[in-house]
């Protein structure tokens, strides 16, 4: 098991939350639950058990919310379609996790190394950055921590005019090439195994009824993504 701050010292969370977000703690309860992810999760006095996914739900929301206005203020001229896809790939789990790793997440995050529970860290940095979105929310309001998401992550982490002009949707790529040529394009699920946590699924891409393609993932969106990459490769579309 990971663990790193305890109640006698809070001096090393204090600090990361500083260098991460750029403010000091105020709740200090709240930073600490950020680092506590599921896996290691106890009971608190009235039964629930607490981690940090209630916090990461509500800082999913805050995230996407200033991800939006900042978009919408930035490029004013740019129509729904161009500001959803630009926020997507800003908020999706692998930027997220990338993102988080970079700024220090993961020297907070406290979790147990028990293997039959990997499957659920996929996304764990990611999630914990989201968390700890939310308890800045919580704890320092909504000017505090639209602050923190432009300065610390959007400016800093994340390279706009790149974004904009690479494609990682191959999904996309591959639907609207298809469009274009005219021809019926269509995803299936054809394989589903390994237990509920951790389950992996294959995809197949058919074009005109016609087998392209197989991916796999641990999720359909993913198995479906990576189908549609490999379509990409072998029809040569950029």
């Amino acid at each position: 098991m990971r663990w790193f701050f305890h109640t006698k010292n809070n001096s090393k969370l204090i600090q990361s939350v500083k260098n991460i977000a750029g403010i000091t703690p105020g709740n200090i309860e709240l930073y600490k639950l950020v680092t506590q992810h599921r896996s290691i999760a106890k009971p608190n006095k009235i039964g629930l058990r607490e981690s940090n996914e209630r916090l990461e739900y509500l800082g999913d929301a805050i995230l996407g919310s200033v991800v939006a206005e900042y978009l919408f203020k930035k490029y004013p001229l740019k129509d729904e379609g161009f500001l959803t896809e630009i926020r997507s790939r800003i908020v999706n789990r692998d930027a997220l996790n990338q993102v988080a790793k970079k700024i220090g997440i993961n020297d907070i995050i406290e979790y147990s190394d028990n293997k039959r529970s990997r499957q659920a860290y996929k996304s764990i940095y990611g999630d914990t950055l989201e968390a700890l979105v939310g308890a800045v929310y919580l704890d320092k309001g909504y000017r505090a921590t639209r602050k923190f998401i432009v300065r610390k992550l959007l400016s800093q982490q994340y390279d706009l005019d790149k974004i904009i002009i690479t494609n990682p949707n191959y999904k996309s790529k591959i639907i609207e090439w298809a469009h274009r040529q005219s021809k019926e394009v269509k995803f299936v699920i054809t394989e589903t195994k390994g237990a509920s946590h951790n389950r992996e699924f294959k995809a197949e891409l058919q074009m005109e009824g016609e087998p392209i393609a197989f991916g796999t993932g641990l999720n359909k969106k993913k198995a479906e993504q990576n189908a549609a990459q490999k379509s990409c490769e072998k029809l040569h579309i950029e």
